[in-house]
């Protein structure tokens, strides 16, 4: 074995035996499986929090599907909506109840109303209370009682009987905020995960090569949260609101919460996967792995295998919604040709690197 061939053993891991390389595996893996449960500790106690972000979309989905516009006009024309954030005090009017309400000993059924004026409760801050009794079957709800709604600079969005979504078993409630917690771990986790995936393939490379393990872990990792954001923002709510719409309000839609996060969190953690492809590319790019002249003469077997990933990530078997995937994924495998491109460069050993810097 000549000089070269010894330094191309030493640089890329030659030294590790088959077991090493096991043994080096499973310590990744441990330590990955730390840091994702150390993470899901963290999420488990805004498990709440992630599942209104993450519910969201479907919640607003729900509400155009089972709505009916309905303008508002009046004796003479358009007539004023104030949003609730506007609302001053001393205004007055009727509130109504969209679900069952525990007020002292008894339970106020949906549909039920009462005269209301916003006013400033004993903390000083803006509430609704009641100008009137409210007579029950088993009790007598006197006024001056606070209701259940909120005023701040924002008016927060709660969502009403037809937003909501459906459990079907006791334990089903705990079991989705496990899972929401789980997943916001895997991907609050992506950065460290990294490490370790480069940590284990970094003996196959050349000592100068290593140095790229910075720009791989941070433009992978926003590359995740971009895929992540798209998804959310872009592609899922119009596939949601063409799967609710389908029916014409022929259906009474009740969707299973769980069966819903599913969709959703996979929908955003396989497009963060997908939209790092750029960030993949140069960094191989770089390393002389990949280059342009490649990238473009796998564009048949890539074009199939993108519509094939399309076609499993959508939440539909329909063209349109399937061409809604593909055509970022399109997008950004002809960005990575232009990275590859331009920053592609021949693979050198140390030995040449350090040749060429000198």
């Amino acid at each position: 074995m000549d000089d070269k061939e010894t330094e191309l053993e030493a640089g890329r891991g030659g030294h590790m035996s088959f077991l090493e390389h096991l043994d080096e595996l499973r310590k990744r893996l441990v330590t990955s499986v730390v840091i994702v449960v150390l993470a899901f500790i963290l999420c488990w106690f805004v498990s709440d929090k992630i599942y209104d972000f993450l519910s969201a979309p479907i919640r607003q989905a729900l509400s155009e599907a089972e709505r009916i516009d309905l303008p508002i006009r009046g004796e003479t024309g358009e007539e004023k909506v104030l949003p609730l954030a506007d609302i001053k005090e001393g205004d007055s009017g009727r509130y109504i109840f969209d679900r069952a309400t525990k007020l002292g000993p008894t339970v106020i059924s949906p549909g039920s109303s009462v005269l209301a004026e916003v006013a400033k409760g004993p903390d000083g801050k803006l509430g609704l209370f009641t100008t009137e009794q409210l007579i029950t079957n088993n009790a007598i709800i006197p006024k001056g009682v606070r209701l259940p709604v909120e005023f701040q600079d924002v008016a927060v969005s709660q969502p009403n009987a037809d937003e909501r979504m459906t459990v079907t078993t006791a334990q089903e409630q705990f079991t989705l905020f496990v899972t929401v917690s789980l997943y916001a771990a895997i991907a609050i986790s992506v950065p460290f995960l990294l490490f370790q995936i480069w940590m284990f393939i970094s003996p196959a490379l050349y000592k100068h090569e290593k140095a790229y393990v910075t720009p791989f872990i941070g433009l992978s990792s926003v590359a995740f949260v971009i895929g992540a954001a798209f998804a959310y923002y872009v592609i899922f709510p119009p596939a949601a609101r063409y799967l609710l719409g389908l029916g014409g309000g022929e259906f009474q839609l009740l969707l299973r919460a769980s069966d819903y996060l599913d969709l959703i969190t996979i929908i955003m953690l396989a497009m963060g996967v997908i939209f790092q492809m750029p960030a993949i590319t140069y960094v191989l790019a770089r390393i002389g792995l990949v280059n342009a002249r490649f990238l473009i003469r796998s564009w048949k077997v890539s074009l199939i295998v993108i519509l094939i990933v399309a076609a499993v990530v959508s939440p539909t078997g329909d063209i349109p919604n399937m061409l809604l995937f593909a055509a970022p994924m399109i997008a950004l495998y002809v960005v990575s040709i232009f990275i590859a491109w331009i920053f592609g460069k021949k693979r050198e050993t140390d030995a040449e690197n350090a040749a060429k810097a000198t």
